[in-house]
């Protein structure tokens, strides 16, 4: 499975959300099967109408998978950590998501109004 964890401000725009969900399916070479956001995101109208838009399945990532997942992220933001209480949003979304022993495939890119990381799973 690949998943693609989201990392968004409030009120994202969903073409911001697809333009940066495109840039890095493209680089993976992969398209995603699921996309992870933090709970407290989840409800998002941006998010909700890109995932209706793509037909993608959207995922709610618990505070405590999001802290869990923490260890194999590869970058780090001091905002995010001051903000949201952890260091990687949108790659520990894809971590959490994927499973236990998944691997980042895409590290945290930046968009506009969001970051974005893809991972894949054991069974992918």
């Amino acid at each position: 499975m690949i998943v693609a964890g989201l990392g968004l401000r409030s009120n994202c725009d969903m073409h911001d959300i697809i333009a940066l969900l495109h840039a890095a399916q493209a680089r993976a070479g992969r398209q995603a099967d699921l996309v992870a956001v933090p709970a407290f995101r989840y409800r998002e109208a941006g998010l909700q109408a890109a995932m209706a838009h793509l037909g993608l399945r959207l995922r709610a990532v618990t505070p405590a998978e999001l802290l869990a997942a923490q260890p194999r992220c590869v970058t780090h933001s001091a905002r995010a950590r001051a903000t949201v209480g952890v260091a990687s949003v949108a790659e520990g979304c894809a971590l959490a998501a994927a499973g236990a022993h998944s691997e980042l495939i895409v590290p945290r890119m930046t968009g506009t109004h969001a970051t974005c990381a893809m991972a894949q799973g054991d069974d992918a």
